[in-house]
């Protein structure tokens, strides 16, 4: 036998030829080896496991520190209450987010809006009328505020955080001088009924805060809107070329924004029963805090409404914790703190076993 008959050669068919008879030969494919044990696939929820797992450990703080305290009814109540209105703001707060820019204004627009929808003119219409001329009036002040922040940034041309950090400035100005730095008592009862009411032993702001989150939700994980917003965040140029009307979509994106600080603004106006143009001071920050550390890229281009109000939630107990404890502001500012690291590491961690697990 030749070494090229021992070798075996290669015939033009480009099968190697072993000696071997056709019967003999091992036809069975070989075996597959995987040097991993099989992973589950996390998906999405990667993205906001590291938010419950800090959540869950600041439950167990709260039951630890202050016992049946804490986990009554009553403080849950509580808890739902505080991260009621700063959530209806995250979610609308997460769709600027995701579309690649930023509101700084939500705060300031929100307080414009409790002072507008309580004014005098108002108050008088609304009992001549109806209560729901002052949710009209909310409504409309937020969403005109943001079509105003959206046409500056779209067809302005003007950066987003320049844009709205005038918004927030110019909103806060004149609330005060509509109020004439005052508080503006509601006392529309039907009003007030409404917004202070509860529907099953649960606030009626918890119910909206829980009706804009699942609202939120749909539009922006299941509509054709969400997905032009996640297109527009993640590459502008290409969304344009895929026909998607980008500045258009930007304009609308911001009043919706304004929209959601304008339900807050109602919701602030049940709890508060008072319009004055400090409501709602700071609250961009801790809404966009609550945004990103919910797992919604500050560069745009991807948004999770779980995440946001998972944020919302992790924020609204640890004040709570702290507030029971007896615990200095400045601790709970410096707590805050960590807690965005911490989640925010978290995060990453699950974010990256859900990427290498699919």
């Amino acid at each position: 036998m030749t070494e090229n008959q021992s070798a075996g050669t290669v015939p033009a068919g480009g099968a190697p030829e072993t000696g071997l008879p056709p019967s003999n030969r091992d036809l069975s494919p070989p075996p597959q080896r995987s040097g991993r044990l099989p992973t589950f696939r996390l998906g999405g929820l990667g993205h906001s496991l590291g938010l419950i797992i800090a959540l869950a450990a600041l439950l167990l703080i709260g039951v630890l520190t202050s016992g049946e305290r804490f986990v009554s009814i009553d403080n849950v109540m509580v808890i739902l209450r505080e991260a009621a209105v700063i959530g209806v703001i995250s979610i609308g707060v997460t769709f600027v987010i995701t579309a690649g820019g930023i509101d700084l204004s939500v705060g300031s627009v929100m307080g414009l809006a409790t002072v507008w929808a309580s004014t005098l003119a108002t108050q008088t219409m609304a009992t001549d009328t109806h209560w729901v001329v002052m949710v009209f009036t909310a409504l409309a002040v937020g969403t005109a505020a943001g079509l105003v922040n959206g046409v500056i940034v779209a067809y302005g041309r003007v950066v987003s955080f320049i844009a709205t950090l005038a918004m927030l400035v110019a909103a806060r100005g004149l609330a005060e001088i509509i109020s004439n730095r005052r508080s503006q008592i509601v006392t529309v009862e039907g009003f007030l009924d409404f917004f202070r009411a509860d529907v099953i032993g649960v606030p009626v702001i918890v119910w909206i805060f829980f009706l804009v989150a699942v609202g939120g939700w749909v539009l922006l994980a299941r509509t054709t809107f969400g997905r032009r917003t996640i297109a527009v965040g993640g590459n502008p140029e290409a969304a344009r070329l895929a026909g998607i009307k980008v500045q258009r979509h930007t304009m609308w994106v911001f009043a919706l924004s304004g929209l959601t600080a304008g339900i807050a603004a109602l919701m602030m106006l049940g709890r508060t029963t008072a319009g004055t143009s400090t409501n709602g001071l700071l609250y961009e920050l801790d809404a966009i805090a609550a945004v990103v550390v919910g797992g919604t890229l500050l560069i745009g281009g991807r948004g999770t409404i779980v995440g946001t109000v998972l944020g919302v939630l992790v924020f609204a107990v640890l004040t709570n914790i702290f507030i029971q404890n007896n615990l200095s502001p400045s601790a709970q500012q410096l707590a805050k703190g960590a807690i965005i690291v911490i989640a925010v590491l978290l995060q990453q961690r699950f974010a990256s076993r859900a990427r290498s697990s699919t």
